[in-house]
């Protein structure tokens, strides 16, 4: 009886082990992932529009561009330039809802590739 526990307790303890290790594998292969992801935006100047920035895109729909560049540099923390050039890409997109930091002349297609 008492060897019986001492291997289910120990068949428990190699289980749990194995599941932290894959785990721990896991985490890292996703934050390799992530960082990839990460370049390939930098290197095509994308910058996924964030959901706070949806505040940025009704301030200017009400014609509110100067409450639109406060509203993007305190979600953004970007520079009063940067935030400026962001707002003003959006505004020239249309109604707010594009992404702030696409450049204007490199729209993004609904399938994620660059417009040519």
């Amino acid at each position: 009886m008492d060897t019986a526990v001492y291997l289910l307790v120990a068949v428990v303890a190699l289980l749990g082990a194995s599941i932290e290790w894959k785990l721990g594998r896991t985490d890292r292969r996703i934050a390799r992932v992530e960082q990839k992801v990460d370049l390939m935006l930098e290197h095509l100047d994308i910058r996924p529009a964030g959901p706070g920035l949806d505040r940025v895109g009704a301030l200017l729909r009400d014609g509110k561009q100067v409450a639109a560049v406060k509203a993007y540099r305190r979600i953004t923390g970007a520079g009063l330039l940067e935030a400026k050039e962001a707002v003003d890409r959006m505004a020239a997109a249309g109604d707010g809802r594009a992404s702030a930091g696409q450049p204007a002349g490199k729209p993004v297609s609904p399938g994620g590739s660059q417009g040519r």
